[in-house]
């Protein structure tokens, strides 16, 4: 007869088709019943934060939930930073633990609830009669909240016999919020009226307009209004017509884009949270613009929002499109040059101090990429470069895991979820020494599940480079903020990938030569940029300006 971790096995495979992990004593019989009685795909990772990791990738990159797995304790706690980031970045996923049996717990046990609920996770526990339901209400509670949450086996109760399986029901979700009411309704007129008397409109989207498909609709209200567009960092590429799109806003944004902006008599905003670095500290938009917000947030979430409205970003802005039926539009995007507005500099070959410029190493990559791309990002300094010069068709395309929580050393796993997630694709990881460094077990992992599908760019200035210019500049010690130089081409050749040190933009001719290749018979290919730690990324300096 199944037994309990069967039960959640079971019942889990039916809306869940990836799951990564660990295994051990806490989770053993959980993995043998994903092994042997289902379809879903068991990709092992070599760190408990790397299944968190993987499992917050793929559905980054492909819109559907996944599951972790590890065992209770030590393999838990390992667990925290990842299961952070994913709850302040808002993605669903299942991580299925072991915990302590129900007779209490054991010399070695922690507080695993606690542990969850401390960085916002829930814990659901099965039991001998209820794993089944109790699994369907924490996909359901992961999906509604777009939050992870902690499926718990306890250890006494996972190899027991529980009957035969019962049929699950599909989760249910809430339906897109629409926007209801007299207020509502009338906050909707209001926004349409200063469209059509606009002079000068921009539209900004977020991940949150990608989440609800309102990239079409998008398209038509900017065609329909004459409005320029731009997007969060998590947001780019919704728009459909890049012609008159400036890219990102806030640090990672172009001069000359982030300029047109600030000129912007109306600004509607849609699923973005205008966090400080979307807002550049608050000086994205002119204090006379007026800027309208639309989110399922309860309510506006910066104090420059004039007005706003809390509905589905698809569902407002298909009504905005209909209210605006017949409008001229302000013509005001084919007045402006919009591809030198968000040009960026070039940059030298090197750099003052002889190693590579990052900026030119930026541009040059960006040129040999394969179109197919799928970017995840580490955290660190580097972030600017690939988020600068890098495109992406749309933001399913371009991921940063650790951001949300300030973390690094979550690259090498994100490669292993988007590879799942995406086999057809080109995953490319930009890291940095230091985030690279604290991954280094997944790099195996990474190098195994993306094959010769696999690109990792690692942004080397042997430093903490953020630590560096926030700290080191202050004057305080610098050594701690140092790193030796580390051979990552060795690394690489270490678990069968192919490794490059990269000194001069004519090295990364091995990047046009590996784009050329057949996916099947190539390695994945580790690209060790020699950089300069003196280059410091634009939204870096604005960090800096704003910390002085």
């Amino acid at each position: 007869m199944p037994s309990v971790s069967a039960h959640v096995a079971l019942t889990l495979a039916q809306h869940i088709d990836a799951v990564f992990g660990v295994m051990g004593n806490g989770n053993a019989y959980f993995l043998d019943a994903i092994e042997k009685q289902t379809d879903s795909a068991f990709t092992a990772v070599r760190h408990e934060q790397g299944a968190v990791v993987a499992a917050d990738a793929h559905f980054r990159a492909s819109g559907r939930i996944a599951a972790a797995t590890s065992t209770y304790g030590a393999g838990f706690t390992n667990t925290l930073t990842a299961l952070a980031e994913s709850v302040q970045a808002h993605i669903p996923l299942v991580l299925v633990v072991g915990d302590e049996p129900t007779s209490g717990p054991r010399p070695w046990d922690v507080d695993q609830i606690a542990l969850a609920s401390g960085v916002g996770a829930r814990t659901y526990t099965v039991g001998r009669a209820d794993a089944a339901a109790t699994t369907i209400i924490a996909i359901e509670h992961a999906l509604t909240y777009r939050v992870p949450v902690v499926l718990a086996i306890p250890y006494d109760v996972a190899a027991l016999e529980a009957g035969e399986v019962p049929v699950a029901p599909k989760p249910r979700v809430p339906a897109p919020l629409e926007a209801k009411g007299e207020f509502a309704e009338g906050m909707l007129d209001r926004i349409a009226a200063a469209l059509r008397s606009a002079k000068r409109p921009v539209l900004l989207a977020g991940r949150g307009a990608w989440l609800a498909g309102a990239g079409e609709a998008l398209g038509a209200l900017a065609e329909a209004t004459g409005a320029l567009t731009s997007s969060s960092a998590l947001g780019r590429g919704v728009f459909p017509d890049a012609r008159y799109d400036l890219g990102v806003t806030g640090g990672f944004g172009a001069e000359g884009a982030m300029d047109l902006i600030r000129t912007a008599d109306v600004a509607v905003v849609f699923g973005a949270s205008l966090n400080q670095f979307t807002m550049r500290f608050g000086a994205l938009f002119a204090p006379d613009t007026q800027v309208f917000q639309i989110d399922v947030a309860p309510a506006a979430t910066h104090a420059h929002v004039g007005g706003f409205v809390r509905a589905d970003a698809r569902i407002a802005a298909e009504a905005l499109v209909s209210r605006l039926v017949g409008n001229a539009g302000s013509g005001w995007r084919e007045s402006v040059d919009v591809a030198a507005a968000r040009a960026y500099e070039p940059g030298d070959e090197l750099a003052a101090d002889g190693r590579l410029d990052p900026r030119s190493a930026a541009r040059r990559i960006a040129e040999l990429l394969p179109e197919d791309r799928v970017v995840v990002s580490d955290g660190g300094h580097f972030i600017g470069w690939a988020n600068m010069y890098w495109p992406v068709a749309s933001p399913d395309r371009m991921m940063m895991i650790g951001t949300a929580f300030q973390a690094i050393g979550q690259g090498w796993p994100s490669v292993v979820g988007a590879a799942r997630a995406r086999p057809e694709a080109t995953v490319v990881l930009t890291s940095g020494d230091g985030g690279g460094l604290m991954a280094i077990a997944d790099l195996e992992s990474a190098v195994r599940s993306a094959g010769g599908r696999g690109v990792a760019v690692i942004w080397n200035d042997a430093a903490y480079g953020a630590e560096v210019n926030l700290y080191g500049l202050k004057g305080l010690a610098r050594e701690p903020m140092l790193i030796p130089q580390v051979d990552f081409a060795a690394f690489a050749g270490a678990v069968g990938a192919e490794g490059i040190v990269v000194r001069t933009l004519a090295d990364l001719d091995r990047l046009r030569t590996w784009a050329q290749e057949d996916p099947i018979t190539r390695r994945f290919l580790v690209l060790d940029l020699r950089i300069s730690g003196d280059v410091i990324a634009p939204y870096q300096q604005e960090i800096i300006r704003v910390n002085s």
